[in-house]
């Protein structure tokens, strides 16, 4: 297969799989596609450890680095440089009765508080400017091939840095004016992000929004929400997508390190089981629904914060839930392709898979064309 962004980036498959697991990424690479490591929850120092694996097992192929810089956030305007200094001010911000709430929330559902020496207190970096700066910097020191941003265009300054150490550019759009923005700032590939996708997403259908962004913008787009199989990604390509961005379908892989109780939770799911909240970042983003999302639509939710306060107020909720038996207040990103995510396969099977599929899927277009 052969589109601008495989002679862009020296891949196979113009198939990109996002993950926050090195394994997967290393072998989506070696599969022939584009891994792309989520850099959001490593501090720089482990993002360090985790790229030097990468590098260590990817067979030279090339890899991708995916940060969150958003163009707005509570505290943006703090004019303050240190990513330290940054967190306090912030946390500072957080209303004591979003913490009183969180707090009530965990005690009905009987999760127990973190063990001492534990990593209590924690947030996670990359929600700000200031805090995502050092893992890019962490990231150009290796041989990546693609920096992304997942909100937003990256500051003009990122994108002429990472250039200039060779490595193109992709940013994630969810309106044609979002695509715009981004290519005015330099962006060499546009990931055109459609609501069925797991994260943050905004509300326009896949279908619609792909050649909405196709023909806004001259450079090569990816279509992403809901994208699982080698049909779906025929479709893509047929509304002018030059690749498909993935996300959720690697959840489920051998390879994954997704806690067992999520994993059997993802494979009873159905597409019906996701729903876009603010209750994880403040910015909407699908989640698979369960009580933890419906509490913070309830009546008795004070409503949620800004990004990045939000998270900052439930992060240390999110460790402690996943480290008790509360499978009723495990939440975490999913896209509406879940519900057909029953299996669990290798990763270089799930590539050969959509490309076995995508090759089934144009065969039998011709054939309707021909006929």
């Amino acid at each position: 297969m052969r589109t601008r962004v495989t002679d862009m980036l020296g891949i196979e498959f113009p198939i990109f799989a996002f993950s926050h697991c090195r394994d997967v990424v290393a072998a989506v690479s070696r599969a022939g596609g584009m891994g792309v490591l989520g850099a959001l929850y490593f501090t720089p120092e482990e993002l360090e450890t985790e790229l030097k694996w990468i590098d260590d097992h990817v067979d030279g192929r090339p890899y991708g680095v995916d940060v969150v810089m958003p163009a707005s956030y509570a505290g943006a305007d703090l004019g303050v440089d240190s990513p330290e200094d940054l967190v306090g001010r912030l946390a500072g911000m957080i209303p004591e009765g979003h913490r009183r709430f969180v707090d009530d929330l965990l005690a009905a559902h009987d999760v127990p508080p973190l063990a001492e020496g534990s990593e209590a207190g924690r947030v996670l970096l990359g929600w700000t400017d200031a805090t995502a700066r050092p893992q890019v910097e962490v990231a150009l020191r290796h041989p990546i091939a693609l920096l992304a941003n997942a909100l937003g265009p990256p500051p003009a300054d990122i994108v002429e840095l990472a250039h200039a150490r060779g490595v193109r550019v992709a940013a994630l759009a969810s309106t044609p004016r979002h695509a715009v923005k981004q290519v005015e700032v330099g962006v060499d590939i546009v990931v055109a992000q459609g609501t069925e996708a797991g994260g943050h997403t905004g509300e326009i259908s896949t279908m619609v929004l792909v050649p909405q962004v196709v023909d806004a913008v001259d450079v090569p787009v990816l279509a992403a929400g809901g994208i699982g199989d080698g049909r779906q990604m025929a479709a893509g390509m047929a509304l002018g997508a030059e690749g498909v961005w993935t996300g959720s379908i690697w959840l489920t892989v051998e390879e994954a390190d997704t806690p067992e109780s999520a994993r059997r939770r993802i494979l009873s799911a159905t597409s019906r089981d996701t729903v876009r909240s603010r209750s994880w970042t403040g910015k909407p983003a699908r989640l698979l629904r369960n009580e933890w999302t419906d509490a913070w639509e309830s009546a008795e939710s004070p409503g949620t914060l800004p990004m990045p306060l939000q998270f900052m107020l439930i992060s240390d909720a999110l460790r402690r839930i996943g480290r008790s038996d509360a499978s009723e207040l495990a939440t975490f990103p999913a896209g509406q392709i879940i519900g057909t995510m029953n299996q669990v396969k290798s990763a270089r099977d799930v590539v050969f898979g959509m490309v076995e599929q995508y090759v089934e899927a144009m065969d039998r277009l011709e054939r309707l064309t021909r006929d």
